[in-house]
């Protein structure tokens, strides 16, 4: 409840600077032109600052980095006319401090840049440990890819997938795919790519998974895979039935069924941040598998203005790099593996 009040806070606070500085574009603010220049300045100014802390924290959110970006040069823009446009000298004076501020704005938020490499389309926090081995994967792991939403949203990822560990010991990777629906895959699908066609990183359970809930994922995952194979079924035979209905030649039926298939994946949801009962997207299939196993993770597709989910609100996967439920695999953890993978094949080799 608390998360739903800050963000309806927040964006609230947004949707109403923004209708402000559209009515000062358009001269419908009363005061005087320096003042209303000014004034709408310094409120955009106390919202980048208040919300600053945890806008650098999600720096790798393309969101996160337009709503510090976009207040500085509109504030900036606004405080330098107000320099230039007023004869006030306590205004002139406003204006100058506004401008230093909006300047050490910018200066955190390169110092903040500096934290974060580029990879593929987007940022990633420093020291990531890009393509881990196979090996290092435990079951529970969210794995992030790079891939088309990525690449469409300029950002470092844009897909998820779960590492769940079978009865035989074998690792699969559980997820949703545009074109299958609910998929269960070796993770050899991930792993085994060069990294010429793209690359991923490794989210771990901050609280590791205990024995009674790794027996049951691969369970669960199987429950899931059934769930989606019966809406998918249902949801041809409602499509079917529709088409049946229409007065229109067997062709023009048979190329709308070739455009609106159903393949599993809430098309839907892609786009409002909704998590549907039996169909899911990519990340809101592996949501759905944590909040079955009883794993809490951030709040996530609560909608605009955090009042309902599935409103224009989509789930990024960028977004997890923030999620106090896991922690990011970084080069601390590559060295550790190259030195224990070191240490046995010297004992191996003793042996």
């Amino acid at each position: 409840m608390f998360y739903r009040i800050m963000k309806f806070a927040g964006q609230s606070s947004y949707l109403v600077l923004g209708y402000m500085t559209w009515l000062w574009f358009h001269g419908g603010l009363s005061w005087e032109f320096s003042l209303s220049c000014l004034a709408v300045s310094g409120f955009w100014l106390a919202l980048t600052v208040f919300g600053m802390r945890q806008l650098f924290t999600t720096y790798f959110d393309l969101f996160s980095r337009l709503k510090v970006l976009l207040p500085m040069w509109t504030g900036l823009a606004l405080a330098g006319l107000a320099v230039y446009s007023t004869d006030s000298q306590s205004i002139l004076i406003g204006a100058i401090c506004e401008l230093v501020a909006w300047g050490g704005v910018y200066l955190l938020y390169r110092r903040n840049r500096k934290q974060y490499m580029t990879k593929g389309h987007g940022p990633l926090p420093m020291g990531t440990w890009i393509n881990p081995p196979k090996e290092v994967l435990r079951p529970g792991d969210l794995i992030l890819t790079s891939g088309r939403i990525a690449t469409r949203l300029h950002e470092s990822v844009g897909h998820g997938e779960v590492v769940v560990m079978q009865e035989d010991g074998k690792l699969m990777a559980f997820s949703s795919y545009m074109e299958h629906g609910t998929v269960f895959n070796p993770v050899e699908v991930l792993t085994g790519k060069p990294e010429s066609r793209g690359h991923y990183v490794v989210m771990r359970l901050a609280n590791p998974l205990s024995a009674e809930e790794l027996e049951l994922m691969p369970k669960l995952c199987r429950i899931m895979l059934k769930e989606n194979d019966r809406w998918r079924a249902e949801a041809r035979v409602t499509r079917d039935k529709v088409l049946g209905y229409l007065p229109l030649p067997r062709g023009i039926k048979t190329w709308i069924k070739s455009k609106l298939t159903v393949t599993g994946y809430d098309w839907f949801g892609l786009f409002t941040g909704r998590r549907a009962p039996s169909h899911w997207t990519c990340i809101g299939a592996c949501l759905e598998l944590y909040s079955r196993l009883g794993v809490k993770t951030h709040h996530y597709g609560t909608g605009l203005l955090g009042l309902g989910t599935g409103l224009l609100d989509p789930i990024m996967p960028v977004r997890f790099l923030s999620d106090p439920a896991f922690v990011l695999l970084t080069e601390e953890d590559k060295k550790a593996f190259q030195a224990t993978a070191a240490g046995a094949g010297e004992v191996a080799s003793a042996t």
